[in-house]
Parts: C-alpha cells; sequence; structure tokens
C-alpha cells in the first residue's frame, strides 16, 4: 500500500492521498476515519467484472493504516451493489449505496482510459469525487443529518455541489 501522510486532530477531515484508480472518497463529521472508492482495474487496466470497485477505509483517528470494511459495513453502509450495464462498447457498471439506493451511478472508464463514477448532482450525471456525511450521533441509533456531493461536470470540467437531506 502506498504512504499514507500522518494526520493530525487539528485537521478535523483528512484529504486521503491522491490515486489514479480514485473514483470518490466519503468523510463523515463522527470521526477523521475516511471511505475510499477506488477502480478495481485488471491487468490490461479494464474494469474487474466481477467486482469494479474497491472500497476500504483509511483509518486516520487510529494510526492513519489502510484496511478492509467488515461484512456488517460492506453490506448495511458502506457497501456497494454493481451491475455490468448492457449495449456499452467498454464495460459500465450501474450501481447504489447498498445503505442508500434512491441514486444509482454509473463506473466506468472515460475516453482517456481513467476510471470515473458518474453520480446524480443536481439532477446531473456528474463525476463524483467527495461525499461529506453530517452524522447525528446523540441519540441510540445514528442517523444523516444531510449529506453533501462535491463534482465535476464531465463536460466543462466546472465544480458542482449539492446538499440534501436523506
Amino acid at each position: 500500500m502506498a504512504y499514507i501522510p500522518s494526520w493530525s486532530s487539528s485537521e478535523p477531515f483528512p484529504t486521503p492521498p491522491e490515486s489514479a484508480i480514485r473514483l470518490f472518497y466519503i468523510q463523515r463529521s463522527s470521526n477523521a476515519n475516511v471511505v475510499i472508492y477506488d477502480a478495481n482495474l485488471t491487468a490490461n487496466k479494464s474494469l474487474n467484472a466481477k467486482n469494479p470497485v474497491h472500497t476500504y477505509w483509511i483509518r486516520y483517528a487510529e494510526k492513519g493504516q489502510y484496511q478492509e470494511l467488515s461484512s456488517v459495513q460492506k453490506t448495511l453502509a458502506y457497501g456497494l451493489y454493481t451491475n455490468k450495464m448492457n449495449g456499452e462498447i467498454e464495460p459500465s457498471y450501474e450501481g447504489y449505496f447498498l445503505a442508500y439506493r434512491k441514486r444509482k451511478f454509473v463506473v466506468k472508464l472515460n475516453p482517456q482510459g481513467v476510471p470515473i463514477a458518474l453520480f446524480p448532482i443536481n439532477g446531473k450525471l456528474q463525476v463524483l469525487k467527495r461525499i461529506f456525511v453530517s452524522v447525528d450521533e446523540s441519540k441510540f441509533m445514528p442517523s444523516v443529518n444531510y449529506i453533501e456531493l462535491f463534482g465535476k461536470d464531465p463536460v466543462s470540467g466546472k465544480d458542482v455541489y449539492e446538499r440534501f437531506k436523506p
């Protein structure tokens, strides 16, 4: 695994290191740990048909270590469902978060061969870069206050943003 820079508690939400295969990541208000979503590429640089996205933690609140998601985290919280889309020349995968199925996204390689995740932001498929989730942990079961989506318009390259309450 690549070097993970150190993090200090004076920086509440650390930014993970850049990666050529990074699709997007999730930061949460509850702690500094970050959930990473990377493209899972084969040796010939195409998306892995069985598992096109690799999801894992960078545990900044601990020692900054890389850690796989637990089975519960994969199935209830941060896991994805993906399915190959038919009729596409370059394999593309439609999917959704298991914890929030209302917005479907597409994982594919752009014309330059760079992996991207197209996600609905303000009603239009945009290149998703980052998600921030504000969590309310004051009750027995945590709940989500709001979600912020940060991305780029795939045509203009301009930054896009949406905040919503699920």
